[in-house]
């Protein structure tokens, strides 16, 4: 499968909402899982971890569990086409604004990471000493496992 980051709608050819047989299906089994809590221990994320692909999927939903976010991680995913990996955060900036998303901020972290998140596009995108790391991106997903 190519990682072709797909905002809102999934990576390569896996779309959010995506049930667990079909994430196998496409993907294989993850290399490790976890499972993590918010602050209520009310909603539980399984996260699938694939480390030589570079990707890790979470999976919510109580009733029906699907795939909500991906965290991207590999140098070879693209973004509309371009090697998102290669682009500083001005370049990200512009590449998004000409796919139609706008709504953007940038914030340092604590953890020294610089933070740019398009919040009409479920993204962030991180970076550390100018260097994109990770794109995190999703959708919200009700506990019924459907894409809100």
């Amino acid at each position: 499968m190519e990682l072709v980051i797909r905002p809102l709608a999934g990576i390569g050819e896996l779309s959010f909402g995506a049930g667990m047989q079909e994430i196998t299906d496409l993907l294989g089994q993850p290399e490790d899982s976890e499972v993590i809590t918010d602050g209520d221990n009310e909603v539980e994320t399984l996260i699938w971890n694939y480390w030589e692909k570079g990707l890790s999927l979470f999976i919510e939903g109580s009733d029906n569990s699907v795939f909500s976010n991906c965290e991207v991680e590999n140098t070879a995913a693209t973004l509309f086409g371009v090697k998102v990996f290669g682009l500083d955060e001005a370049s990200i900036i512009a590449l998004m604004q000409e796919n139609g998303f706008s709504d953007y901020e940038s914030e340092d972290e604590p953890w020294e990471e610089r933070r740019l998140t398009f919040e009409d596009a479920q993204a962030d995108f991180y970076f550390l000493d100018g260097k994109l790391t990770t794109v995190n991106y999703g959708v919200v997903v009700n506990d019924q496992g459907e894409v809100v």
